[in-house]
């Protein structure tokens, strides 16, 4: 870290011990993004509730080159928890930054069009064939927002492909008048 870790204790009086782990949360994050230049801790004893306990609220502000990242208001009766959980969050965001930085996001998967072919109205199953021939399972369960009945042959569909120990399944079919791209 390029500057040293802030924590600043409002409302209660200031822990050598939570300081501490505090800090050893702070610099466990240099593992993720070494380029991490300020980390700003604010631990706060909350005012509200008095009769049902006093949650401890911890805000994280964490700047890296060209952004910033804020976990705010992780609240908790137990402050260490509160603590662990603000960082665990920030853990999280930090990695989907790096993620991204590196061109690692998520890829989602392409959904593909077809045509049922066959049903099986007492079994509540199906097969979709696409445009390249291949033929695809599905089951009433796998429909999105269309009851099994209404599906009928020749009913042209988009779905997910999903490869399974049986053969190929479509996931998510929906129903429609999707292109056959």
């Amino acid at each position: 870290m390029k500057l040293p870790v802030h924590i600043q204790f409002r409302g209660m009086e200031p822990s050598d011990a939570l300081e501490i782990s505090a800090r050893e949360h702070a610099h466990r994050l240099e593992s993720f993004a070494p380029n991490i230049m300020a980390c700003r801790v604010c631990i706060d004893l909350e005012q509200k509730h008095k009769h049902q306990g006093r949650p401890y609220g911890v805000r994280i502000d964490l700047t890296l080159p060209g952004q910033e990242l804020v976990v705010n208001r992780v609240q908790h009766e137990d402050v260490y928890v509160a603590l662990r959980d603000a960082f665990d969050n920030m853990k999280r965001q930090l990695e989907d930054v790096v993620r991204k930085s590196r061109g690692q996001e998520k890829q989602h998967t392409v959904p593909l069009h077809g045509e049922v072919v066959r049903l099986d109205d007492a079994g509540g199953f199906g097969f979709i064939r696409t445009p390249d021939g291949d033929e695809y399972y599905f089951s009433r369960d796998n429909l999105a927002g269309t009851p099994f009945e209404h599906v009928q042959t020749g009913s042209a569909v988009q779905f997910i492909p999903e490869v399974a120990g049986e053969g190929l399944q479509a996931k998510r079919v929906s129903l429609g008048k999707h292109g056959m791209g």
